[in-house]
């Protein structure tokens, strides 16, 4: 797909529109071998070759993250108080990229975040309608009885009287379960926990649909998914 020259490398980190016209102006950009002088100009990444400095620039219009968030950090592109972001613990090659998550974990939750800048998917994944279940991994203060289970199968009913859809707890031990939901609001596992008088120790997201968190990655870490990765998070 043919994209403005000056929107290619402004995104892949060369600086402002008016810095690459600059740098297009300076002989300093070839397309297919040949200086360019016109950073208007529309090319196609797909089968022309990019180079600025003599280094071949690898564009993707879109871009696919799998990160393991640390807990301490914010699930948002920036914060207003200072919070590290999942975005600053990216390389600087993806900070043009206009990128959004994919649904949110709360600051002190680790686990399966999704980064990208195609916002289609951002939509089929958060929304309810779409019923994409999210998986969680949780330690409780108290032990899990089988009405809670029962209660999460009806729908928990929060403390501001909203009733969540109906999820399922599978207990592991009596401190231990994971909890799948299609939901996303504020909180929502340590509200419907805190709505049976238990409290949430620890919460990490391990699953979204059928892509699990890659167990290799260590908080903090991330790679970019694969396109048969993509397409099991809706199988």
């Amino acid at each position: 797909m043919a994209n403005r020259l000056d929107k290619i490398l402004s995104t892949m980190g060369f600086g402002s529109r008016k810095q690459v016209k600059e740098l297009v102006k300076n002989g300093c950009v070839t397309v297919d071998g040949e200086v360019v002088k016109d950073s208007s100009m529309h090319i196609d990444t797909d089968i022309q070759e990019l180079h600025v400095n003599g280094e071949k620039i690898e564009y993707k219009e879109f871009v696919y993250i799998m990160m393991n968030k640390p807990r301490g950090v914010i699930s948002a592109t920036e914060d207003e108080f200072g919070h590290e972001t999942v975005i600053d613990l990216l390389d600087d090659g993806y900070k043009g990229y206009n990128l959004s998550c994919a649904g949110r974990l709360d600051i002190d939750t680790e686990g399966l975040m999704i980064i990208t800048n195609d916002g289609q998917l951002v939509h089929r994944i958060i929304s309810p309608k779409k019923q994409v279940v999210k998986k969680y991994y949780c330690v409780l203060d108290y032990i899990i009885t089988d009405k809670d289970i029962n209660e999460f199968e009806k729908g928990i009913v929060l403390a501001d009287a909203y009733k969540c859809l109906p999820a399922r707890l599978e207990k592991i031990s009596d401190k231990e379960a994971f909890v799948y939901i299609t939901e996303g609001k504020f909180h929502q596992v340590k509200r419907m926990f805190y709505a049976r008088r238990n409290n949430v120790r620890y919460l990490k997201r391990v699953q979204i649909g059928n892509l699990e968190l890659d167990s290799k990655l260590e908080p903090g870490e991330y790679r970019e998914l694969l396109a048969e990765e993509i397409k099991m998070i809706f199988e």
